[in-house]
């Protein structure tokens, strides 16, 4: 097989990764806000349930959390699997696994705010929805960037563990074709095509920070 037909099948698996990407970054992001709203609740119940599933999810293997919400419907429910629940169960194992740690990066962008700033904002008349978008967020945006940039990486190289339910992603392909030519050049391709997309991630993630340079500490 030439190397043009290995990087044309590694392209179509990188499809399927690209696809887990942004999906990941569409539902993990936003639903990362609420949690971190939940774990710095007043009430102690809330911030406890909350602290345990961020807890979980940090503290288990992503493959381990995919094997289980693809495999639980079967054990538990006693519903048969099909090639979309593969699918289905690495997108939600993918979204809550990333909601969890950026909840921790936005809780700390909160927090790390300081007090007299809601104060002054208040004895200026801001509302506390014009406090939070007009004055908070801003600095917390530029605060996270960095944090979350590194878990954007991680995020595209992560994409890999879905071969371990059978999703046919890029490493996937990169495996099947290793074994099929009984040699490593897929991998070195498949290596190349995850360092160019994460460079232009990189290059992205810089315009970003540069554009919020203007929200001075």
């Amino acid at each position: 097989m030439s190397i043009a037909t290995m990087v044309q099948v590694l392209g179509e698996g990188f499809l399927v990764s690209l696809q887990i990407f942004f999906i990941t970054l569409l539902g993990a992001l936003p639903l990362g806000v609420p949690v971190a709203l939940l774990r710095m609740s007043r009430l102690a119940p809330v911030r406890a349930v909350t602290r345990f599933y961020i807890s979980v999810m940090r503290g288990t293997p992503l493959m381990l959390q995919m094997f289980a919400i693809y495999f639980a419907p079967y054990y538990v429910f006693g519903m048969p699997l099909s090639t979309d629940s593969k699918w289905h169960a690495t997108i939600v194992a993918f979204i809550i696994n990333y909601a969890a740690y950026f909840a921790e990066i936005y809780r700390s962008g909160l927090q790390s705010i300081p007090r007299g700033q809601y104060e002054a904002a208040e004895v200026l008349g801001y509302s506390k929805a014009q406090t939070f978008f007009v004055i908070v967020l801003p600095q917390v945006v530029k605060r996270i960037m960095p944090s979350l940039g590194n878990e954007v990486i991680t995020l595209v190289k992560d994409t890999s563990l879905a071969f371990a339910i059978g999703v046919g992603e890029m490493f996937s392909e990169a495996k099947a074709l290793v074994a099929a030519q009984v040699s490593m050049v897929p991998f070195a391709i498949a290596a190349v095509i995850y360092w160019v997309f994460n460079f232009l991630v990189e290059i992205g993630l810089g315009r970003i920070e540069k554009r919020l340079d203007y929200y001075h500490d």
